[in-house]
């Protein structure tokens, strides 16, 4: 494991209580920051606090919810005094069919979770980071958002649209010292495997030229470096790890 100075540094992960969450979790508190866990399962996060240790508390939030953003916001700030780092992670899945099978409710379900909660998310604490001139986020993203997966179009969709929110967002906060930027992994196997179907697993494995899945951690290293002050410059940028998949 490489070296990232991350000491002094509070960071929120949201969905942090497990896979690719807790990874990320897991690096940053090996780097030295204080972590907040935003998760909808209160206990689990408690629970994967616990077990990893250190400066890592848990809230529970509804990332959609702006009220609950802000309320969660203002708990950790007082807990640790000021946000450097905010990763959003949390994200589902949804159900596997075509775009004419799939009901709007299923549609609406995945763009809340994974775009409009980024969104709320970025919202509540952007201004945070203004005041204090300085601040990384780390938006989790997926290479379905740049190729558009068959049978998940409504979570292709809400990669897609995080992509972009990334790259307005990073020019909106560029003059102030705060960084913005997108991660593309193709998937790992953590627990959103179990609102796939097999065939649809077996799908984004065949498209992989490492002809594997991405390690958690691989992408926890990767995140670890653009929430450091070493990432001074790339911002509203996408940082591919797919494994050879991507084409652009």
């Amino acid at each position: 494991m490489n070296k990232i100075d991350l000491n002094g540094r509070c960071a929120i992960v949201t969905g942090g209580a497990q896979g690719f969450g807790r990874a990320i979790t897991e690096r940053f508190v090996a780097s030295g920051a204080s972590i907040a866990i935003w998760d909808s399962d209160q206990p689990f996060a408690e629970r994967t606090a616990k077990e990893i240790g250190g400066a890592v508390m848990a809230f529970k939030v509804d990332v959609s919810d702006l009220a609950a953003v802000e309320r969660a916001r203002d708990e950790t700030l007082k807990a640790f005094g000021r946000i450097d780092i905010l990763v959003n992670n949390a994200g589902i899945a949804g159900v596997n069919k075509t775009v004419w099978e799939t009901d709007f409710d299923e549609w609406r379900k995945v763009l809340r979770i994974n775009l409009d909660g980024p969104f709320v998310c970025c919202k509540a604490v952007a201004p945070a980071m203004i005041r204090q001139n300085y601040g990384r986020i780390i938006n989790i993203a997926s290479i379905a958002g740049k190729e558009g997966n068959p049978n998940a179009a409504h979570y292709s969709a809400s990669k897609a649209g995080l992509i972009a929110l990334t790259k307005s967002l990073g020019k909106e906060l560029a003059q102030h010292n705060i960084m913005v930027n997108a991660v593309t992994p193709a998937a790992a196997k953590t627990a959103i495997f179990d609102q796939m179907t097999q065939a649809h697993i077996d799908f984004m494995l065949s498209k992989i030229p490492k002809n594997r899945f991405v390690l958690v951690e691989e992408l926890a290293a990767m995140v670890a470096w653009l929430a450091s002050e070493d990432c001074s410059f790339s911002t509203g940028a996408v940082f591919d790890i797919s494994g050879g998949r991507a084409t652009y």
